[in-house]
């Protein structure tokens, strides 16, 4: 049953593919901001899948974050997610990151909940 108030955290070490000078997103050897971005969803995705009948999962669709501050290569970033609104099959999470100076950014993500095989029936 999805409600309210269910959470989840993911942790990474920051690795070279997560750096914003090999993601295309900028030219500093820094934690980018999509790879900040895809661990807040990641937390979202994890934060409701349990709860999930069989054949369904969500699907991200709109994100928007703050990135306040840096974050080096080899530091470790936590993201959370929390489940704030159930509408339906729309659902609103609040999101946050921090490393181990405080929070590095925050804001809302929307996910829908959808049926796996008529989603990628979608495909053609």
């Amino acid at each position: 049953m999805l409600k309210e108030g269910l959470a989840y955290t993911c942790t990474k070490r920051v690795e070279e593919h997560h750096l914003a000078v090999n993601v295309g997103s900028g030219d500093l050897r820094v934690f980018s901001t999509p790879s900040m971005m895809a661990l807040m969803e990641e937390a979202a995705m994890r934060a409701v899948a349990p709860y999930l009948p069989e054949g369904m999962t969500t699907v991200g669709g709109q994100i928007a974050s703050s990135h306040m501050r840096p974050t080096a290569h080899g530091c470790v970033v936590s993201a959370t997610a929390t489940l704030v609104e159930v509408d339906g099959r729309k659902l609103r999470f609040k999101i946050s990151a921090c490393d181990d100076d405080g929070v590095i950014g925050e804001g809302e993500h929307l996910r829908f909940v959808v049926d796996k095989m008529k989603f990628m029936a979608r495909l053609g």
